[in-house]
């Protein structure tokens, strides 16, 4: 059974150190790799950048707390994704309904920038967990790196799968599809590149591929 990393992780010494340091700023909030959420079970695997300061390294949830999971959660309820209250903690009762939400990176990384090696090295459990969901039909990635992060793990050639929103691939030797989302960060939300019913739509679009 595939297990998320936990706090004995430190394959990311800069993650970790910055991890350390937000155990003393901040000693109440989670400051761990973040597990994801929803159960294995499901046909939809969403992944995200990594955890936000006071969103998911605080609550311990992925996109809980921050305006990104305020997008997110209240769309995938609306489109039957989703039951219960979403209060922004990590329990609030709030279930995925045949979804799952993971990051590329599961730990705070600073100024909210991650490496190339911290994607590789967290790739290792993101292979790990697509091959332990054995309904898995479709993969939603929010973002270039999360879209990269995917192909990378599935030995798939980034050239041959252009990231664009609404963009959907095919990986044949997966037999798996991949969409495409721009993240639905408070930046993409105000400077228009991203919409609510831009992102309404790509959950449409999802329940008509599954």
């Amino acid at each position: 059974m595939f297990q998320c990393p936990d706090k004995t992780c430190q394959k990311c010494p800069r993650l970790l150190a910055f991890r350390q340091e937000n155990v003393i700023k901040y000693p109440t909030y989670y400051n761990g790799p973040v597990q994801s959420f929803g159960d294995l079970t499901a046909k939809v695997l969403i992944v995200g950048l990594a955890p936000g300061l006071n969103g998911a390294n605080q609550t311990g949830r992925p996109f809980t707390n921050d305006y990104a999971g305020d997008v997110l959660y209240p769309i995938l309820k609306k489109y039957g994704f989703a039951q219960g209250n979403y209060a922004k903690r990590a329990d609030d009762g709030f279930e995925l309904l045949d979804v799952r939400v993971t990051n590329s990176v599961r730990c705070l990384p600073p100024k909210n920038q991650v490496t190339g090696e911290e994607v590789k090295n967290c790739g290792a459990y993101l292979i790990e967990e697509i091959q332990s969901m054995p309904n898995l039909k479709l993969i939603l990635t929010l973002g270039s790196v999360a879209h990269g992060a995917v192909l990378g793990v599935l030995g798939y050639k980034k050239a041959a799968f252009k990231f664009a929103h609404g963009a959907l691939h095919v990986l044949d030797k997966h037999k798996l599809l991949m969409l495409n989302s721009y993240h639905t960060s408070r930046y993409n939300i105000n400077t228009g590149v991203l919409t609510y019913e831009m992102f309404e739509d790509i959950v449409k679009k999802i329940k008509t591929l599954i």
